[in-house]
């Protein structure tokens, strides 16, 4: 199948590299320090203050805009890296999917250093078809360097793909009446024996966390052996339910069956100090806010043969009281 002739010059721009995307900020300690607390990291070298080193996988985290869209650093370049998915839209391919991600280091960085990264038009795919539709993969490569009198450092990759599309027309509608599919029913968890406890106590309206009973940390998820003092003695205490929204994301695709979307997720850090994930339920989500206070409530699925504990907001007694 021949080229369509408007996709020669988007085809054109492959290999075209973009300008300078700075950081707004030195590779500092704070955000280690939060990034590795966020994702649960306990690892001295993260930690050190004035010579910290940067966990790897932050290397995208340096260089991003911030909460603001395109609010990038003064001297950051004003070219739009992604103009060839731009350029595909006027033809009918409005949809984008990402489909994969890898990053790829040269070193480590380190505090105090400045940080940027170019971009790269690495490919442009023949035109496929997928279930999703029809389109182009479209691949981008963001190289970091670290600044430097003697000539600046590159120190890792970042190769991004994602798929233009047209968006597959539905089928027409069938001629002979579709049968009715079985209702979705929500996927059961695995059960280990260090995780059956809290399913049978979800299964009797409590919720259970495991404690060590040498030092009397608390652990979620469950595990075999105590991370602080490595005992294998453990309990269980019956937490009181009441918590708090640490975070969350809100899951608006893919939209599987049998959830509603958009889906708000917490991760729910209860009064005892311990944290777990859990659907949130009784709240619309875009006004989820973190530090919300919120009650666990046990809620049956699958006919009964699935118990979930979830987490309600609950109003604050500030709000009781206005």
């Amino acid at each position: 199948m021949s080229e369509h002739e408007w996709m020669h010059d988007i085809r054109a721009l492959v290999g075209k590299e973009y300008g300078r995307v700075y950081a707004w900020d030195k590779v500092n300690a704070p955000m280690i320090r939060q990034w590795c607390e966020i994702m649960g990291v306990d690892d001295a070298r993260y930690l050190k203050v004035g010579a910290a080193i940067a966990p790897p996988a932050m290397l995208q985290v340096w260089c991003m805009e911030g909460f603001t869209l395109n609010n990038y650093p003064p001297g950051s370049t004003k070219e739009n890296p992604y103009e060839a998915l731009k350029l595909m839209e006027p033809h009918g391919l409005s949809a984008v999917v990402a489909v994969n991600s890898e990053l790829s280091f040269v070193r480590d960085v380190v505090e105090g250093e400045r940080l940027y990264y170019t971009t790269r038009l690495d490919s442009i795919s023949p035109e496929k078809t997928t279930a999703l539709g029809t389109g182009f993969f479209v691949t981008l490569v963001m190289t970091f360097f670290s600044e430097k009198t003697a000539g600046d450092e590159e120190v890792g990759q970042l190769l991004f793909r994602v798929f233009k599309f047209r968006p597959a027309q539905s089928n027409t509608a069938p001629k002979e009446p579709a049968k009715m599919p079985a209702p979705a029913k929500r996927p059961l968890p695995g059960i280990s024996d260090d995780t059956r406890f809290f399913w049978e106590g979800a299964n009797q309206g409590k919720l259970l966390i495991q404690r060590c009973k040498a030092c009397g940390t608390l652990r979620h998820p469950p595990g075999p052996v105590c991370s602080k003092c490595h005992s294998f003695e453990w309990d269980t205490v019956q937490a009181s339910g009441r918590g708090t929204v640490y975070s969350f994301v809100v899951m608006h695709y893919p939209e599987v069956p049998p959830f509603d979307h958009p889906n708000p997720i917490a991760l729910i850090e209860l009064e005892e100090g311990t944290r777990l994930i859990s659907q949130l339920v009784g709240v619309k989500p875009g006004d989820v806010k973190i530090g919300d206070a919120v009650q666990v409530e046990f809620n049956t699925f699958n006919d009964g043969g699935l118990t979930l504990p979830q987490f309600r907001p609950i109003a604050s007694s500030a709000g009781a009281s206005a």
